[in-house]
């Protein structure tokens, strides 16, 4: 892994951090609840990706990645449907 790759994996997660605040400060939260917090989980979980692919290296393990990205991708589905049930319901 070369110093490279770290810092474009830095200012990807710094600007995945901004789209998170201004999609909190933006309002939409009133509006359109579940949207919002879908498109916020997607962030979190791109951010959970990029961390585990580039800075705990399974960019090297691809069958571990994979096994990570099945079990990261369920829990935020599973998050996100907790999230929307009241909602919803």
């Amino acid at each position: 892994m070369t110093h490279r790759s770290l810092y474009i994996a830095w200012a990807l997660l710094i600007a995945l951090s901004f789209g998170s605040t201004a999609l909190s400060a933006s309002g939409i939260w009133a509006q359109w609840p579940i949207v919002a917090g879908v498109a916020v989980m997607a962030l979190a979980w791109q951010k959970a990706r990029i961390i585990l692919a580039d800075y705990m290296g399974l960019q090297r393990a691809p069958r571990w990645r994979r096994g990570f990205d099945v079990c990261l991708t369920g829990l935020c589905l599973l998050m996100l449907a907790l999230y929307a049930a009241p909602l919803v319901l």
